[in-house]
């Protein structure tokens, strides 16, 4: 309990007869960021939306820093920060007054208030701009001050609901930095479709397919989850492509440009250590030999269609 800030048990939820999700359970460090991975329908929106206080589940329990979110709802909501797909931002404020007014509503001491602003708009990088009527910032800017909202009352929690979506590539960029310093003494949730988004930003993931958890463990782990099955090779002097087919554990072979090769195998270690052995024995010359892993896609299509399901209690 010491070393996490978010429990999740047992989390079920229920739409008339048909069950959004189902079991889902997960802890969230004090720091750092998790991503939370799902399609369109997963249940990944009905899973923040009880996290966040929005929704009251069908079974189960959250817990934030302590706090039941549905027997100390308003203690637990103290503890988090929320910026939804479609940041709430009044577009006719300035930078300066609509973070005012996000201070009022979080009940942050009127003495306090003038610091809390200054401390978000430095953390966010938007303290130069104010005094700037909010419509007029670029898009990048106004998911900044989004942020801001979202952190000005010091969490121990931020949730973040697909923050990139719809930046430009230098913006999406910014973001990420801004949302891995923030992560650097809070837990930060970063929820996306998106799986590049959450190899770039995030330490550890928790996946939700067809309202079930599928997987939990770090973004290595994730990234290696579905094993290696084929090795890129360039060898100076190849032999004939019947002879490499005949090497310990190949299962197909591809011939590509400039003595290229793509090897097919059941276990890569095995045919690696055999096709370097080979090498050396014949002068095959071997130039380069690479383990190819699996796309975050192609791991993505197979943990949802549940072809292997991992989930780390």
């Amino acid at each position: 309990m010491d070393n996490s800030i978010v429990q999740v048990r047992h989390l079920s939820h229920r739409y008339g007869a048909s069950w959004a999700i189902r079991d889902i359970g997960f802890e969230v460090g004090v720091s750092g960021v998790m991503g939370l991975l799902g399609s369109n329908g997963a249940g990944k929106s009905t899973t923040m939306n009880i996290l966040c206080g929005v929704l009251n589940q069908t079974e189960g329990e959250v817990v934030i820093n302590g706090f039941d979110m549905r027997k100390e709802s308003e203690q637990a909501k103290k503890q988090l920060g929320f910026l939804p797909q479609q940041a709430p931002l009044y577009l006719d404020l300035t930078v300066q007054e609509y973070l005012r007014f996000c201070a009022h509503l979080r009940n942050i001491p009127s003495r306090e208030i003038k610091k809390a602003v200054t401390i978000a708009m430095e953390t966010c990088g938007i303290a130069h701009f104010r005094s700037r009527v909010i419509n007029h910032l670029s898009g990048g800017y106004k998911q900044r001050v989004g942020i801001a909202q979202a952190i000005i009352h010091r969490p121990k929690l931020v949730v973040l609901d697909e923050p990139t979506n719809g930046l430009d590539p230098n913006q999406i960029l910014e973001v990420r930095k801004l949302i891995r310093e923030i992560a650097a003494d809070r837990a930060v949730i970063f929820s996306s479709h998106i799986l590049s988004e959450v190899q770039a930003t995030c330490r550890d993931i928790r996946m939700i397919e067809g309202g079930k958890m599928v997987f939990a463990g770090s973004m290595d782990e994730f990234n290696n989850y579905i094993q290696p099955n084929s090795i890129l090779v360039q060898l100076q002097s190849p032999p004939t492509n019947e002879i490499l087919k005949m090497i310990t554990g190949v299962t197909g072979l591809q011939a590509l440009e400039e003595n290229r090769f793509r090897f097919r195998s059941e276990d890569v270690l095995v045919t690696a250590a055999a096709i370097v052995a080979m090498s050396v024995q014949h002068g095959w010359d071997l130039v380069e030999l690479v383990h190819e892993k699996s796309s975050l896609d192609e791991i993505f299509a197979q943990l949802s269609n549940k072809k292997r399901v991992v989930v780390y209690e």
